[in-house]
Formats: structure tokens, sequence, C-alpha cells
């Protein structure tokens, strides 16, 4: 186990986006890649207008979302049988496992949101429902 003398607080500069499977663009942010985050992760997402995520699930791992700007829909449960409409804001907690999928509802403005989940490696528990795309 690490001693807070065996650890150092990290600063970490905003830098380029790169594509998530799930078909958005992130801002890297806390990481075990740019930390060494060793449990979570913490990243901000734009989306840009009318876009929507592809189905997926993050195995084992909880998400917490923090909405900045614009009007996101998301589309949750098995079947993506449910939904939300979330505005700047709303915290959104979505437990592991559980399917989703957000969209942003604006056609002109994009959305932004702060992004917190329990995988420090944050694209490694993510799994693609294609099965679940046309649902919505």
């Amino acid at each position: 186990m690490e001693t807070h003398s065996q650890v150092d607080c990290k600063l970490i500069h905003a830098g380029d986006a790169y594509r998530g499977k799930q078909g958005f663009d992130y801002f890297p942010g806390v990481t075990n890649e740019t930390a060494g985050a060793g449990g979570l992760c913490m990243h901000l997402l734009t989306v840009p207008p009318g876009a929507k995520a592809k189905a997926h699930k993050h195995n084992f791992h909880e998400t917490t979302i923090y909405v900045l700007t614009g009007k996101v829909k998301m589309w949750y449960g098995e079947r993506l049988e449910k939904w939300m409409e979330c505005q700047p804001g709303d915290f959104i907690y979505i437990p592991a496992g559980m399917p989703h999928l957000p969209m942003n509802m604006s056609k002109t403005e994009a959305a932004t949101a702060v992004v917190a989940r329990t995988d420090p490696n944050e694209q490694e528990s993510v799994v693609l429902l294609p099965e679940l795309d046309a649902l919505v």
C-alpha cells in the first residue's frame, strides 16, 4: 500500500481530445495514464449538436456525470427502455453494468459535462452494445 510520502499531487493541463469507443471525443483529465490514479478517472466530455453515443455499458465501474452546458437525453436500462432529460446543474449516477446511450438534444449547441468513473483506465471497461443502437 502506498503512503502519502510515496505519491505526489499531479496537475494535468488541458490537452488534445481522444475518440472514445462510445463515439464521442473526450478531453483527458485524471486517469491512470495521466496521473497514476488507481481507482478513478475524471474528464471533460463535449457532445456536438445532435450527436448520439453508441449504446454501451461499463462493466464493474460506476459513473457519475455533472452537466455543465446543454440538454442531453439519456436512454438506459437493459433494452434502453427508460430515459431521462438532463440539463445544466444536474448530476447523473449510472450504476456499474447499466446499458445507456446519451444524445445531445440541441441541433445547434454543444453539450459539456464532467464525467467521473471508478475505472482509472477510462476506456478499459467500455462494452459496446450494437444490438441496442437501433432502439433509439
